[in-house]
């Protein structure tokens, strides 16, 4: 068992290092789908749509009225996800 977690930490470590803070209200659909995990470049376009036809998101909640991001998603990158500067 011992063997089997640190497997699945040190397969899940380069993905922790290489994600980083992003903020939602400015960043391109690319780097939106590169930094957050579990979000392809479907639906970072529909995060960057979603802010062209609504504004700015206020706080990183908002991202749940995004067709396509649930709590998980929401959960998994709360940390990195920014709102401002």
């Amino acid at each position: 068992m011992q063997k089997f977690f640190i497997g699945c930490v040190a397969m899940l470590l380069p993905m922790l290092c290489l994600a980083g803070p992003v903020n939602i209200n400015t960043a391109d659909a690319e780097t939106i789908s590169k930094e957050l995990t579990g979000i392809g470049m479907s639906k970072a376009e529909a995060i960057v749509r979603y802010r062209e036809q609504h504004g700015a998101f206020d706080v990183p909640e908002e991202l749940l009225k995004v067709k396509g991001i649930g709590p998980r998603v929401l959960a998994a990158n709360r940390q990195d996800i920014r709102t401002s500067d």
